[in-house]
């Protein structure tokens, strides 16, 4: 079995007590084995012997010491001794018993903060009260128990909540309430715990990858583009030769002259313009060479027959 010497997960709080009102102190001790634990009064140990009236516990971790009814005589440094086989823990605190009172008032309130995971947080307040308030930090409205990932603490009137390491799951709305026979204090602050994902924000991540993709669209874009000018103008090219080789083969030629009969009276007669149409539709491209322009001649006039 593993040994752990003792240790106070939340000790004492010294105490302010009004005359007549009962005064309790508490401690949180964890250890293995079990450790054993006795009371002090400026170093005498306390029982029901040295201080009639005295209620002591200790049950899960919890001792607890309470006194029903305080005099001005039980006034002095009350400490708590943890021991087991592994070692021993001491915790000493102050009570003072007076006659006057006073409401619970933040001399240092909470302070809202941001932090980034996996650092340490302290939410700190300065309470002041008579008789001593009784301090609680909540988180979300759900009150927080002392612990190894949450210790509270106390130094006068210095109370501490100190989270070891902090995750996006403990940002919330931190509140602290204090509260004694006369009245009652509240404190609240915000705490935003960053993720590191959140280091670099998801939409500056999101434009570094849609510039990419449309640089990679463009690229393909101007790549195609390029593959068909350099298609278009091979076929250009190809269309062009064949098309200067017809035009070197079959040259546009002029109707031949038909000579005149010798029987016919009448001059023979002109080309006609439908005729001079058909052959130019039926003419090649007009990126060749132009053939020969076509000439009309006029046939000569036969002579009389005598």
């Amino acid at each position: 079995m593993t040994t752990k010497p003792p240790t106070f997960t939340q000790p004492l709080q010294s105490v302010v007590a009004l005359e007549g009102s009962a005064a309790t102190f508490e401690a949180h001790i964890s250890g293995s084995p079990v450790p054993e634990v006795s009371w002090f009064r400026d170093g005498q140990v306390i029982s029901t012997a040295t201080l009639p009236g005295v209620q002591i516990s200790f049950s899960d971790g919890r001792a607890k010491l309470v006194i029903p009814a305080v005099t001005a005589d039980n006034s002095g440094r009350y400490s708590i001794q943890a021991t087991n086989r592994a070692g021993q823990a001491t915790s000493t605190v102050e009570l003072l018993v007076t006659a006057e009172t006073a409401p619970p008032n933040f001399t240092q309130r909470l302070q809202s903060m941001t932090i980034r995971q996996g650092k340490q947080v302290r939410l700190d307040v300065r309470v002041t009260g008579i008789p001593t308030p009784v301090v609680k930090f909540y988180r979300d409205g759900a009150e927080i128990q002392s612990s190894l990932d949450f210790q509270i603490s106390q130094e006068g009137d210095l109370y501490s909540l100190i989270i070891a390491e902090a995750y996006p799951e403990d940002s919330g709305t931190y509140s602290v309430n204090a509260t004694n026979s006369v009245g009652r204090a509240t404190s609240t602050a915000e705490l935003l715990v960053q993720g590191e994902e959140e280091v670099v924000p998801a939409k500056k991540t999101k434009t570094i990858v849609s510039t990419a993709q449309i640089s990679q669209t463009r690229q393909a874009r101007i790549e195609k583009k390029i593959e068909a000018h350099f298609d278009a103008r091979s076929l250009t090219t190809v269309e062009m030769s064949i098309e200067s080789a017809t035009g070197q083969q079959l040259p546009h030629k002029a109707p031949p002259r038909m000579p005149p009969k010798p029987t016919s009276k009448s001059p023979t007669p002109q080309i006609s313009a439908a005729k001079v149409q058909m052959a130019r539709q039926q003419s090649p491209s007009p990126i060749r060479q132009s053939p020969s322009p076509v000439r009309h001649v006029r046939a000569p006039t036969p002579s009389p027959v005598r």
